[in-house]
C-alpha cells in the first residue's frame, strides 16, 4: 500500500440505485489530504451521489473508492466514519439524543472509548464551538444555527480528517452562514480535508481551493475556481453561473482571470481608473 495514499480515490465509479437510474458514470477523482474542495452542478447532476461513497452511505456498483489507501466497499459506516466525517444538508437528520453533551458523546461511546477519554473530548468540542451553555438542553431546542454546530460537534467528536458538508448554509442568515463558514475554515487550517456541497457560487469562489462541477454523473470540469469561473459559456452550456461579481468584470472587458470577489473588482477597476487618468492627464474623476 502507498505510504501515502490519497484522502479519497475513485476509479472508473459507477453507482446505479435500486430504481435502475444510473447516477454516476465512469468517475475519476483523487482528493489529496488537506484539499478544501467544493461540488457543484445542477440538482441530479450526481454530487451527492458520489460524495456519499467517501464515507460508504453508497457503495460502487462499478469501481472502486479508496479511502486512505482502503477500499470502502467492504467497510461499514461506522468504520469509514472515523475517517470521514459527513454533516448532512439538515442537522434534524443526524440528531436524536436527548441532551447536547449526549449527542456529542454518542460516537465516541460506541466506538468504546474510554469514559474518561470521551468526557474530555465533550468537554472540549463543547467549549470550542460555543455550545457549553447549551450542555444540559434538548437538540430540538436550539435554535437551527446551533442545531447546524452540534452535528458539526458530532462528527468532529470522531476526529476525522475529512469532513463533508452538504449544504452548509442552508436556512442560515448572513451571520450564520458566516459563522458556519468560519468554523469549516477553521478545521481546515487545522489540516482537515474540507468537501463541501453547495449551489451558492460566491461561497465557493470566497472559500474553496478547487471547484469540480458534475454533470449527468461525470465530472464536467476540476479546477481552482479562477480557472472554472473564467469560462462563463461552459458554465452557461452546464446551466450554471459564475459569482455576480464574476460576471459582471466580464461583462465589463476583464477576461484575463476571474475576477472572485469585490476587494479584486475594486483593485482592477482602481488599476483601470489609474491607467485611464495617466492616459489622458487632463481627464476628470
Amino acid at each position: 500500500m502507498d505510504d501515502h495514499p490519497p484522502a479519497i480515490h475513485c476509479q472508473q465509479l459507477d453507482f446505479v440505485y435500486p430504481n435502475g437510474v444510473q447516477a454516476l458514470s465512469s468517475v475519476n477523482l483523487v482528493i489529496e489530504p488537506g484539499e478544501y474542495i467544493a461540488f457543484v452542478g445542477q440538482n441530479g447532476s450526481g454530487k451527492t451521489s458520489l460524495v456519499k461513497h467517501f464515507n460508504g452511505l453508497l457503495k460502487p456498483t462499478r469501481g472502486s473508492v479508496r479511502i486512505f489507501g482502503e477500499d470502502s466497499s467492504d467497510k461499514k459506516v461506522s468504520y469509514l466514519s472515523r475517517k470521514v466525517g459527513y454533516v448532512f444538508q439538515n442537522p434534524d437528520d443526524m440528531l436524536f439524543c436527548t441532551s447536547v453533551q449526549e449527542e456529542i458523546a454518542y460516537g465516541p461511546r460506541l466506538l468504546g472509548m474510554d469514559h474518561t477519554e470521551i468526557n474530555q473530548k465533550v468537554e472540549h468540542i463543547l467549549l470550542e464551538l460555543g455550545l457549553d451553555e447549551h450542555r444540559e438542553t434538548h437538540p430540538f431546542a436550539l435554535s437551527l444555527g446551533d442545531r447546524q454546530r452540534l452535528a458539526v460537534a458530532c462528527a468532529l467528536s470522531l476526529d476525522p480528517d475529512v469532513f463533508v458538508f452538504d449544504e452548509p448554509t442552508t436556512g442560515q442568515d448572513y451571520f450564520g452562514g458566516k459563522s458556519i463558514m468560519n468554523l469549516i475554515d477553521q478545521l481546515h487550517a487545522k489540516d482537515k480535508t474540507i468537501v463541501i456541497i453547495t449551489h451558492d457560487m460566491p461561497l465557493v469562489a470566497e472559500h474553496a481551493h478547487r471547484v469540480v462541477v458534475m454533470s449527468g454523473g461525470q465530472i464536467a470540469m476540476d479546477g481552482s475556481p479562477a480557472q472554472v469561473f473564467s469560462q462563463p459559456e461552459k458554465l452557461h452550456q452546464l446551466s450554471l453561473r459564475s459569482p455576480q461579481v464574476t460576471q459582471l468584470a466580464y461583462e465589463m472587458g476583464f477576461t484575463e482571470q476571474a475576477i472572485l470577489g469585490v476587494p479584486e473588482m475594486v483593485e482592477w477597476l482602481s488599476r483601470s481608473y489609474l491607467s485611464a487618468d495617466t492616459t489622458n492627464p487632463g481627464s476628470q474623476p
